[in-house]
């Protein structure tokens, strides 16, 4: 099932748009920079074990190096540009997520992580989700990467370029995640 949005665009205020989420627990929200409400549908079982595979292996490289922190899918960020959003899997490094007080550790984390994964599942449309991946830059995300399944090919997301790779069987976490190499044939064979 496809993400609903529900248009036209509100105006919540932060504090508005937690209660929304603490008061439907049922559903998983989402807020675009341009105030969109969107509801975001459960995924299936391939899909799961996707997320379930990117989230796994970017926690044992950081548990390796202890470089910052990783953060599933339930995760929701508060971004710089207004948007309130769940990475599939997101990590930020240990000096920025230590400058948060408690407070803000415990809530939906305000800050743009420094890297982000989404899983295009079955029937997610795709220019959705590649605006989405726009929008993390423009919050200064730093590194990010759209995996597709169906087509069998990555989109590499970084300040000023999108890197198209049909097929890859590995990615490098580059200098942001340095060391990471994440085993995407891992998704394919899913």
């Amino acid at each position: 099932m496809d993400a609903i949005v529900l248009e036209p665009a509100i105006a919540l205020t932060d504090e508005q748009f937690e209660a929304l989420c603490r008061q439907n627990p049922e559903q998983s929200l989402e807020m675009s920079a341009k105030g969109e409400l969107i509801v975001v549908a459960p995924v299936g079982g391939e899909s799961g074990d996707r997320e379930a595979e990117a989230i796994g292996q970017l926690w044992n490289w950081n548990h390796q190096n202890r470089l910052g922190k990783v953060f599933s899918s339930q995760t929701c960020f508060k971004l710089p540009n207004g948007a309130k959003r769940m990475p599939d899997a997101a990590w930020v490094r240990r000096d920025r997520w230590q400058a948060l007080s408690l407070a803000e550790r415990q809530g939906f984390v305000p800050l743009a992580p420094d890297f982000v994964a989404e899983i295009r599942s079955p029937s997610d449309p795709l220019p959705p989700l590649q605006a989405k991946l726009h929008e993390y830059l423009d919050a200064g995300v730093r590194l990010a990467w759209l995996i597709d399944p169906q087509r069998r090919v990555v989109e590499i997301y970084r300040p000023e370029q999108v890197e198209l790779l049909p097929a890859p069987t590995e990615l490098s976490g580059e200098e942001i995640l340095s060391g990471f190499i994440f085993n995407v044939s891992a998704l394919w064979m899913s």
